[in-house]
């Protein structure tokens, strides 16, 4: 069937939808709400409990992401032998994977096709594809781009509590007296759970926030103490506050006693080597951080009960990250500080239903439902509960693993769902390799040109946000609906209506399903299926037969039907007890003690260090750490498209050490080349204040659709953590080398300009034109070359086109524009420098009809005429105030704090992530001034 293109309203009337947000793992409510000129606004829901209105930046410019430019809009199939994609009908393309599989089961077995899938997915989405695989495939093999994220944080909680259970909740954060953010960027990554601790410091300042980061990052920025680690040393760290406090008294020996085991050996790994008792002094050295801050964090860890210790990537990232969660983890059972409000070990998901994927099985060792895939007894349960005619006996290849396989030939299809592995796997040159390879690549997207797809031999158009309808998981456990109010763009179907129809053709029941909240029902029926927690096995009738304890259970939401299912409100499971819609949650577990071991007792685990698998050396002597920016999102599908979020940072860079920069020979603002042994890659060069020596910092975002090499992800290690297989993302040995180049620009136009004769570019998306930063290896000599070339670059081929130039060979300057109709068209600016003109007030004449003599000068002049025209590099992206407006406001009205900034400009007044920027140009807006005086 086919669906009108137009974006309106799904319901036909001006009222506002709730819905969840499809970014970070907070799990923010959003209100999406109908504009007479067919676009949406996009706002807060006061009414969620996880946000209570507020939005970050990137969830307030939704609005301008849901546009179907770029959509994969109908089924494609290619061409033999890497032809051209053409347009199909569903049956034909339905057919063709589901007969491709079919004869790869057949013919090699059922272990030779996998499923690699993302958190991006609705929680509907995931069981369907679950349920096929292991229950009638009968293969493992579906792993998920949380693997990349979550997976050690999922191994952690499984040893220490026997079921992956995050037992806290957001109110924790505010209760506490203590939070301890690790490995946690909170204010860009986290935004609104930053805020939320921000206020409630500035209502309870005797509070204390600790930051554990070997960066200096903009959340150091609130923290009373910042402990910058070395890379990798988190364990070593947490060790030893274990031994501290175990030396100090700090322990809760009732609970230890009655409701853990394994404690004695954890001490003993913790306090190895040493013979007369914890020595705090090497323990600082060790980990690279000043003996007095760490006995400082050591001393109000363990006088403090109200303890909330957040963990991030920085934990979960790394070929230790399990034990570094379990050391995490150990420090909280030794003290009692768990199962109580403002208590406990806190893991902050990176996606928005990273959760909903752990619930159903999503990961290749795990089954649904919280349940094993060792153990016998739960395979039996699951398929006696699905009916299934196998169920997978094995774990299935992990990620890594996955895509090694693929190139080996041992996996011969995969089905790739609403993820991007050539850009966010490690060594993803390997994982193009191996698509290359693969005999059957099918990938079900919304967005038709992404580095994956460009190996796709099947592309299935699928739903996005706004247009599809499920649930997911936010990090505190509660359950949000995601709701339509978007019709489907073109032949789009939800991602679990096209599992189900392929799983239909491969002559499998068991997906008859009318619509998602049937598959919600039977996802709920599971979790209460012989669970022998009392309330849920009177829910779900089945006693405590032959059954199997898990905190996992959603008894309550059982037989909602379609009204209850549309009307649910969030709710954080467990949810035991029965009320329809309506059924209340559980704020926080382990209250009564009970853990999910067999035995009832959390776990102690031994977490001996362990060094990282590559450490520096002189071929390559820094040491890369990745991850994410304050207003993009990993690959950039949905915020590359918002000229709101282009703004902050428009390319990758490389962050560094001024001083690490002078020994590899570049300097800020130059382009250099980021190598390691698996792959390279090229970055600006910038000195952020935050790196300490011998470390570098580049974002995860860019990829070949905008940027000619600034995949971050050829360059990382493939090392895996041996328990969770997790990817080591923050400890990767690199070289930096200066890119050389002849000359450097940028170009702004309405349409995409052609790039030869370009080395290096990275596309800047704006609101009336497209920005590109260029740089050349081959000189474009004189003035006729230069003028040619830029005429070329556009493809302005009339010699009367009102063509402006101006041209310094001397030092190297060339500037162009083209205006059409006294519009400006195009426009380009070269230099042999990096130093070029500022681009934002060069955007800002693209909304103007026609431009002036002023404008002509100032174009040409390369700085506007006139006081204020140029506003600067964005902020605040909420709010679109540049740092030029800040620092003349600070001066001309003597504003003195972040609070008097927001006030005057509203920047910083939405989601707060700015406010660390503000802060800084505050000082350097003074400093100026003294150094002028």
């Amino acid at each position: 069937m086919s669906f009108p293109i137009a974006i309106s309203n799904a319901s036909g009337s001006g009222k506002a939808v709730r819905t969840t947000c499809p970014y970070c793992g907070v799990g923010c409510g959003v209100r999406a709400s109908a504009r007479p000129d067919g676009g949406h606004d996009i706002a807060g829901d006061e009414r969620h409990p996880a946000n209570f209105g507020r939005l970050c930046v990137k969830g307030s410019a939704l609005g301008e992401t849901i546009g179907l430019d770029g959509r994969l809009l109908h089924p494609k199939m290619r061409e033999p032998a890497g032809g051209a994609l053409r347009d199909v009908s569903w049956d034909e393309a339905l057919d063709a994977v589901a007969g491709g599989l079919r004869r790869i089961v057949d013919e090699h077995g059922p272990d030779a096709v996998a499923l690699y899938v993302s958190g991006q997915l609705l929680t509907e989405d995931y069981y369907v594809a679950n349920k096929l695989m292991k229950g009638y495939v009968g293969s493992a093999n579906i792993d998920t781009n949380s693997r990349l994220c979550m997976s050690s944080s999922v191994a952690g909680h499984k040893r220490a509590f026997g079921e992956d259970i995050v037992p806290v909740c957001y109110e924790d954060l505010e209760l506490a007296d203590l939070v301890v953010l690790v490995g946690s960027n909170t204010a860009w990554c986290h935004p609104i759970l930053f805020q939320r601790i921000v206020k409630i410091k500035e209502a309870r300042p005797d509070m204390k926030v600790v930051v554990i980061d070997p960066r200096y990052t903009a959340t150091c920025e609130m923290a009373d103490l910042h402990l910058p680690l070395g890379a990798g040393t988190d364990v070593r760290l947490f060790n030893g506050l274990l031994s501290f406090l175990a030396e100090h008294g700090a322990i809760d020996t009732q609970f230890v006693d009655s409701h853990t085991s394994g404690y004695a050996e954890a001490l003993a790994a913790a306090s190895a080597g040493a013979a007369t008792g914890f020595d705090l002094v090497q323990c600082a050295k060790a980990c690279k951080v000043d003996p007095h801050d760490l006995l400082e964090f050591y001393r109000l860890f363990a006088r403090t009960e109200r303890v909330v210790t957040v963990y991030s990537q920085g934990v979960n990232q790394s070929s230790s990250g399990t034990d570094k969660v379990n050391s995490i983890i150990n420090c909280h059972l030794l003290t009692g500080r768990i199962g109580k409000p403002g208590m406990g070990p806190f893991s902050f998901t990176g996606q928005p239903n990273a959760m909903g994927g752990r619930e159903v099985g999503g990961l290749a060792n795990t089954l649904a439902a919280h349940l094993e895939l060792d153990n016998a007894r739960h395979r039996e349960l699951v398929q006696q509960f699905w009916g299934a005619p196998v169920v997978a006996s094995r774990a299935g290849l992990k990620a890594v693993e996955l895509f090694d396989a693929i190139e080996q030939g041992r996996v011969k299809a995969v089905w790739i769902m609403g993820t991007n592995p050539v850009v966010s796997l490690p060594d993803s040159d390997q994982a193009k390799r191996a698509l290359a390879r693969c005999e059957l690549v099918v990938s079900s997207d919304i967005v038709e040109s992404t580095d994956t797809n460009a190996f796709a031999h099947i592309l299935l158009p699928a739903l996005g946000w706004g247009e599809k309808d499920g649930t997911v998981t936010n990090s505190e456990r509660r359950i949000s609906r995601q709701r339509a109010f978007l019709p489907a763009p073109g032949e789009a179907r939800p991602d679990w209506q096209i599992i189900c129809d392929v799983a239909r053709r491969m002559g499998y029941a068991g997906f008859g399903f009318a619509s998602q909240q049937e598959i919600f029902d039977e996802h709920a029926r599971l979790s209460a299926w012989r669970n022998e927690d009392s309330e849920a096995a009177a829910q779900s009738g089945e006693g405590h037969s032959g059954g199997v304890h898990r905190a996992f259970n959603l008894a309550g939401l059982v037989g909602l039907g379609s009204d209850g299912y549309a009307s649910l409100q969030p709710v954080q499971w467990p949810v035991r007890a029965s009320a329809g819609a309506a059924a209340p949650g559980t704020a926080r577990l382990f209250d009564d003690r009970r853990f999910s071991h067999a035995d009832g007792r959390a776990r102690f685990i031994a977490t001996p260090p362990r060094a990282p698998a590559h450490a520096p050396d002189d071929d390559y002597p820094l040491t890369l750490n990745t991850g994410r920016v304050r207003d993009q999102w990993h690959t950039m599908t949905r915020t590359g498209k918002s000229e709101k979020l282009a703004g902050h940072v428009t390319e990758a860079f490389v962050d560094m050490h001024p001083q690490d920069a002078l020994l590899c020979g570049v300097r800020e603002g130059d382009l250099a080349r980021v190598s390691s042994r698996w792959g390279a890659m090229v970055a600006r060069v910038q000195y952020g204040g935050g790196m300490p020596r011998g470390s570098v910092f580049v974002p995860i975002h860019w990829n070949d659709q905008v940027a000619s090499d600034a995949r971050v992800g050829a360059v990382v290690n493939p090392v895996v953590d041996p328990v969770s297989g997790e990817p080591e993302f923050k400890h990767t040995p690199v070289r930096i080398d200066k890119f050389h180049v002849a000359w450097h620009g940028f170009s702004l136009s309405r349409r995409v300009p052609r790039l030869d004769g370009v080395t290096y570019w990275t596309r800047v998306q704006g609101k009336q034109c497209v920005r590109y930063e260029l740089a050349g290896r081959t000189t474009l000599g004189e003035r006729g070359e230069r003028g040619a070339w830029a005429r070329a670059l556009f493809g302005v081929d009339d010699a009367q086109a009102d063509w402006l130039e101006y041209e310094d060979r001397a030092a190297g300057i060339y500037r162009a524009v083209h205006l059409v109709d006294d519009r400006i068209e195009n426009c380009v600016f070269l230099s042999a420098r990096p130093e070029l003109p500022a681009r934002e007030w060069l955007a800002s004449l693209f909304a103007k009809d026609r431009l002036d003599e002023a404008d002509r000068i100032g174009v040409l002049s390369g700085q506007p005429i006139g006081k204020g025209a140029d506003t600067g590099p964005t902020v605040c992206s909420c709010f679109g105030v540049g740092r030029n407006t800040i620092c003349t406001a600070i001066r001309d009205q003597g504003l003195k704090t972040a609070a008097e900034i927001t006030a005057c400009l509203k920047a910083g007044g939405n989601c707060g992530s700015c406010v660390p920027e503000l802060k800084k140009l505050l000082i350097d807006t003074e400093l100026a001034r003294l150094n002028a005086a």
